[in-house]
């Protein structure tokens, strides 16, 4: 954990709504919703939209740009992740006994482990608001491009590295992993859906103000 982070702010200035810098961006914020690994909606997330820092949006936005020529669209599952969410999370791994979405987020490790193998962070580069958990989508089936495994299975099969699974389901996340280091972005060794802007305009500032378009918007 950083020890020179800089004391959590609700300035929402330096962000903008991620739609309206990608046109066409596929959204299923699942923090939003009660389907993700607590199995319910997420303390800060107002409502069902991807906010992003202006700078990452717009290296997503050429991200997107490359994608759509080969046949895709991409589909992001969050972004900027309130710091009030984080501190959900860690008090769901200390004190909270319910595991009912074990089954299907975290079928082989106990709630603590989640911690201390980096799926879940007690500060996230989620909400330094350059981070983004995301997909593709192939134009030409209408579906998600197959991954090898779901969105936030923590588990070994998520690793981006992981050989386990089809050449096709590798490549795939190879096609993903590509574009997103080309355009700026930096992979984390144990989920082939997050990325983080390298050159991060707040590198030691983490946000805390809801998910909210209309907020931005005020």
């Amino acid at each position: 954990m950083r020890s020179d982070y800089k004391t959590e702010t609700t300035d929402p200035s330096g962000f903008v709504i991620l739609a309206d810098f990608v046109p066409g961006i596929i959204q299923e914020i699942r923090y939003h919703s009660s389907y993700n690994f607590i199995g319910e909606r997420i303390d800060g997330y107002e409502e069902p939209c991807a906010l992003l820092t202006k700078e990452a949006a717009r290296a997503l936005r050429s991200v997107s740009n490359e994608l759509i020529v080969q046949g895709y669209r991409l589909k992001v599952f969050d972004a900027y992740r309130p710091a009030c969410a984080v501190k959900q999370f860690v008090l769901w791994g200390i004190e909270d006994q319910d595991i009912r979405m074990k089954p299907y987020f975290y079928p082989d490790l106990e709630k603590q482990e989640l911690f201390s193998r980096g799926y879940i962070a007690k500060r996230s580069s989620h909400s330094r608001g350059s981070a983004v958990d995301l997909t593709l989508f192939n134009m030409k089936t209408g579906r998600e491009a197959d991954m090898g495994g779901p969105f936030d299975l923590f588990s070994e099969v998520s690793h981006p590295d992981y050989t386990g699974i089809t050449e096709e389901q590798y490549e795939n996340r190879m096609i993903l992993r590509r574009v997103m280091l080309r355009n700026g972005f930096l992979p984390i060794d144990c989920e082939w859906w997050h990325f983080m802007l390298e050159n991060e305009p707040y590198p030691d500032t983490y946000f805390e103000f809801p998910v909210s378009a209309e907020y931005l918007r005020r």
